[in-house]
């Protein structure tokens, strides 16, 4: 059970970090042209890591995927756990995005040439409420001790 449960969690989050990677890299870096992961160099440099950055989101999307499969096929899954790992994962990495990449380590911002106040502060307050959301539903799904049964 708890197995299962843990495998649930990781599973989701993973999606979760795959999934959010997948919209910020296809929809900033590539439709809107906003920025690359690393905007500290040339744009040749830049491509370069949005490619790295596009594998990452593929190789932890596809191992979510993989673990989901899994669990469906040993009739393991439990689909608000999974959601609550997809939502924490997907939180946790737009946060860490907004605060340690976009201020903390200056890799890029989510914009250039515009004040970036209102965009910081939607990006990182819609990051919190979906990793807020995920924790709250990973705690309401945790499993209950051998003691308390």
């Amino acid at each position: 059970m708890e197995r299962a449960s843990r495998a649930n969690l990781v599973s989701g989050i993973l999606l979760g970090l795959g999934v959010v990677a997948f919209v910020d890299e296809t929809v900033f870096h590539q439709l809107l042209h906003w920025h690359h992961f690393y905007d500290r160099s040339t744009t040749g440099v830049g491509l370069v890591s949005d490619g790295l950055f596009h594998a990452f989101s593929w190789f932890a999307t596809v191992a979510g995927l993989f673990g989901a499969a899994r669990l469906l096929r040993d009739r393991a899954f439990h689909g608000r756990r999974f959601l609550g790992g997809l939502l924490a994962g997907a939180g946790f990495f737009q946060l860490y995005d907004g605060i340690v990449q976009h201020k903390l380590l200056g890799l890029h911002q989510i914009r250039y040439g515009v004040p970036l106040l209102g965009y910081d502060l939607a990006w990182n307050i819609l990051a919190a409420g979906i990793l807020v959301a995920g924790v709250l539903l990973v705690y309401t799904t945790r499993p209950r001790s051998r003691a308390a049964t």
